[in-house]
């Protein structure tokens, strides 16, 4: 049965790179073998609720352009919007999806009643994805659109605005671990400050550490076996945040005993608000061992805020799956569209075109990806560059077995005097190019 939202439009299949349908798949092929696994299975799809059902086309200086039928804040809206949903899903082949609780249930009066109300709606996912087959990537907390939490959650100077955030967060995650969610996200969207003649830092940091805390005990009560993700970004809304990006994260970790516990989910828009690229974010968190998840869209380099557009860069999204895959693929974590259609952008088909093209491109970039681990074309170059540090002599170094003044009678002796050598950028920026 289905809704009619999306019309005579049947299931998206793959019909090769010669097509020009625009409800087809030209590169993305579920069950095509990449690096000995399947398609599907490497790069972990799933569709973002808020942006796709829940947002209505706004920017700061237009309102709604989407007309929804299920734009109401009504238990009914709510289930009409989750049959869409779960028939976009089904329509697309995403084996995952993600939501925050304000994304499907109505806003209630009262804790209680937001806690019935999501309630009563994970009971029809539940439901949904029996049916179909369709998986929870992970669950979240909205902790930042309503005025309550216009001075932050878990940092607000408010007691009761803390207490408030913990108790949804611990509904969101009964919610996500009946679902079998393989995550749960935390992102702080007002956990930052405006301005610091307000603002006690360390006061809001220690509230942030402990609140994580929380996150992490009742975790273990509970018996949740998915990943805790922290979703870094440096600004917007508020002037600066403190998951300012994957290193930020780290320290926080390591400072209140988490970096065993928590991993980062990263955006390839957050990381550019960073001033970093994605792959660094991702090179990062493969370094501190944090790497969890992405959020996969773009931002607009003209513009100075978070677009959340759909991805099409094919060599940007080549290399941040060199670094997924280099890191050994995702885990539970997987490839979210945090991306939202353009405000004009008005018919329900353009939800799945959008979605098809940025799967293709993905699956491009992953194919790219894997050819050069295959061949080893980054790593071989990288493991010369570094040969030296192998050696007995050098690991000595880093081991702390030769003090400094030691090294330094070692130099003269030897009469050490080394050359520079090319870091050959351009040879293997060529590299790239040859595979994208």
């Amino acid at each position: 049965m289905t809704t009619g939202f999306f019309g005579d439009i049947q299931k998206i299949k793959y019909e090769g790179p010669d097509s020009t349908n625009p409800l087809a798949f030209r590169h993305y092929n579920p069950d095509e073998i990449v690096g000995g696994k399947r398609m599907e299975d490497h790069l972990r799809f799933a569709v973002a609720y808020w942006h796709t059902f829940t947002w209505p086309g706004g920017d700061p200086f237009g309102g709604q352009t989407f007309e929804r039928p299920w734009f109401e804040d009504t238990m009914q809206a709510a289930k009409l919007k989750a049959d869409v949903a779960f028939e976009f899903f089904s329509l697309l082949g995403s084996p995952f999806y993600c939501f925050h609780d304000a994304d499907v249930r109505p806003e209630g009066k009262t804790f209680a009643e937001n806690t019935k109300n999501l309630n009563e709606i994970v009971d029809y996912f539940g439901q949904k994805q029996a049916d179909t087959g369709v998986k929870l990537l992970w669950g979240t907390a909205n902790l930042f659109s309503n005025r309550r939490f216009m001075s932050g959650a878990a940092t607000n100077p408010d007691p009761d605005v803390f207490a408030y955030s913990a108790a949804t967060v611990k509904t969101c995650m009964d919610a996500t671990k009946k679902l079998g969610g393989a995550n749960y996200v935390l992102w702080g969207g007002r956990e930052g400050y405006e301005t610091l003649l307000n603002t006690d830092v360390k006061r809001e940091l220690d509230q942030l550490g402990r609140f994580l805390n929380l996150v992490v005990e009742y975790k273990y009560k509970i018996g949740f076996e998915g990943t805790i993700l922290i979703e870094p970004k440096p600004q917007e809304p508020t002037k600066h945040q403190y998951d300012y990006d994957v290193a930020t994260v780290y320290a926080f970790l390591q400072k209140h005993g988490l970096d065993k516990e928590v991993k980062v989910n990263i955006e390839q828009g957050h990381a550019i608000l960073a001033g970093h690229s994605f792959e660094h974010e991702l090179a990062m968190a493969n370094a501190f061992g944090i790497f969890g998840s992405i959020d996969m869209n773009r931002n607009d380099y003209q513009s100075g805020w978070d677009t959340d557009q759909f991805p099409n860069n094919v060599p940007e999204m080549a290399l941040a799956y060199y670094h997924v895959l280099d890191g050994g693929g995702f885990k539970n974590g997987g490839t979210n569209f945090d991306s939202k259609l353009r405000r004009q952008s008005l018919d329900p088909a353009d939800l799945l075109i959008g979605h098809i093209g940025g799967m293709d491109c993905c699956a491009r970039g992953l194919k790219a990806a894997a050819k050069m681990v295959e061949d080893k074309a980054l790593s071989q170059p990288l493991a010369d560059r570094y040969a030296k540090w192998d050696s007995a002599d050098a690991q000595k170094l880093l081991r702390g077995e030769v003090k400094l003044d030691e090294i330094a009678a070692m130099v003269e002796r030897d009469n050490i005097n080394p050359e520079p050598k090319s870091g050959r950028q351009e040879y293997l920026e060529n590299v790239v190019n040859r595979y994208v």
